[in-house]
């Protein structure tokens, strides 16, 4: 699956990089910063996710002998497909930790390469840094409300096409402790997971000879779908003789899963007939449009739910769909560079640049971020980068530099971690988050802003641009 070629990539990128290698500028070095300007979800933070899936394919990335040949019969000049036939990546990179909790207007991750390089890689860094973060994000929040049940990943088929491989490994960035995906699952080492379909008891003529037969099949991972019929009057009364046969042999029953109707009301009298029956130990899995908010309802029912699959809202991060991640130039050939806008919102931020997350004594995080130029070793006041007439002071908190080098000549600096170091490692960046960014209503903002030296040099570049218009 991280087999890409550089041709994974937008048209218009390579329009540009053969005109910068015709001008001469191919060498030129170029910065450029990742983030978002929008939390999704309408939540309070965002977990960061893709990075060691980039990092993985950028120090491979190259062009085949077919690209060059498609490219070729697109119109591009010879002495650029030569250069193309070298091409590898070559630069640096500067990023947050994936898992980290990360918020919006401030770099998360800068590049720091050839103009050409650099623009080469904007699609494949957006394309998954973009969908991983949100679908993470996403599986963080559904995390959050189902405590410590169990949580599968069940939304492969859902999915969209081959985005379900990386669906699954930003959920379990996210929180998730296992999936249906089987191809990801042996990638990334995940407990692989999965029950019955509804089709498998349909081509019996019994239900209680399917769940005889299947029992048999997966003695030690046997979940009974219990609602194709009628789940209190058929479905669990035939687990449960299952179950009580499956005793008899020296093994246990699962769960039992439901995956229609009103699923408060039926885990509730499902379990009141597994514990009549003497099976407290067979826990009830539910599924069916599943996301944060109808488990959280659910639990607020005091629905006896342990396993909860989540999967289309899952992987297709519904209700939001993307993230609105940007890739922006921030310096070139030896310059500062900036996006001039009608909206302030979207004035860049130029030069390269350090995001110290503000401490207090405890190492909990204060709900503060503050953009630096990257010499600074700590922000004295941070100013809001819309509004400048905003500030904070900063002398009094504990600064932790967040964007550190993991790439330098195209080779990877960080050593790799499982998934589940990285959700671990996740899962311990949002315990120092307060409790007010982590609702769901209303969360508190966190603050965003930057430094007073950086503040002058954006403002330096905005009033030169515009003495140029007139």
């Amino acid at each position: 699956m991280n087999n890409f070629s550089a041709i994974y990539t937008d048209q218009y990128q390579l329009a540009m990089a053969q005109i910068y290698f015709n001008k001469g500028h191919k060498d030129h070095q170029a910065i450029f910063d990742y983030y978002f300007r929008k939390l999704p979800f309408n939540g309070g933070y965002a977990v960061f996710a893709g990075l060691e899936d980039l990092l993985e394919i950028l120090a491979e990335i190259r062009f085949k002998e077919d690209d060059i040949a498609f490219l070729k019969a697109q119109g591009f000049e010879d002495k650029f497909l030569k250069y193309l036939k070298e091409f590898r990546f070559t630069g640096k990179i500067y990023s947050a930790s994936e898992g980290d909790i990360v918020f919006p207007t401030r770099p998360i991750l800068q590049v720091e390469a050839t103009i050409i390089e650099a623009q080469i890689i904007e699609t494949i860094l957006l394309n998954l840094l973009n969908f991983q973060t949100l679908i993470a994000t996403k599986a963080s929040r559904i995390r959050l409300v189902a405590g410590d049940a169990g949580l599968l990943d069940f939304g492969l088929r859902r999915a969209q096409a081959t985005g379900g491989y990386f669906a699954t490994r930003a959920a379990m960035i996210g929180g998730f402790d296992g999936t249906s995906n089987v191809a990801a699952a042996k990638k990334f080492d995940i407990k692989v997971s999965g029950t019955m379909a509804h089709s498998f008891i349909q081509s019996y003529d019994d239900e209680l000879e399917a769940f005889r037969d299947f029992a048999k099949g997966r003695p030690q991972d046997c979940v009974l779908l219990v609602d194709t019929y009628n789940t209190l009057k058929s479905g669990v009364p035939n687990a449960i003789r299952v179950a009580k046969e499956m005793e008899s042999r020296g093994d246990k029953l699962l769960a039992i899963r439901l995956d229609s109707g009103d699923l408060s009301y039926f885990a509730k009298e499902s379990r009141k007939l597994l514990d009549d029956a003497g099976l407290d130990y067979v826990k009830i899995a539910a599924s069916n449009q599943l996301d944060e908010y109808v488990i959280k309802s659910l639990l607020e029912q005091q629905a006896p739910i342990d396993i909860f699959g989540v999967g289309t809202n899952l992987v297709t991060g519904n209700p939001d769909g993307s993230l609105d991640g940007v890739y922006k130039l921030a310096y070139s050939n030896g310059q500062p560079r900036i996006k001039i806008s009608e909206s302030i919102f979207k004035v860049t931020l130029p030069h390269k640049k350090q995001v110290f997350r503000m401490k207090d004594d405890h190492g909990k995080c204060i709900g503060a971020d503050a953009i630096s130029l990257y010499h600074e070793k700590r922000v004295e006041e941070m100013y809001h980068p819309f509004e400048p007439y905003k500030s904070m002071n900063l002398e009094k908190y504990h600064q932790e530099a967040i964007l550190n080098k993991v790439m330098e000549n195209g080779e990877n600096l960080i050593n790799k971690r499982n998934l589940k170091e990285i959700s671990e490692y996740s899962l311990t960046r949002l315990s120092e988050l307060p409790i007010e960014y982590k609702r769901f209503n209303n969360p508190h903002i966190y603050k965003i802003g930057v430094s007073e030296l950086l503040r002058e040099e954006r403002e330096k570049l905005i009033k030169s641009s515009k003495q140029k218009l007139k």
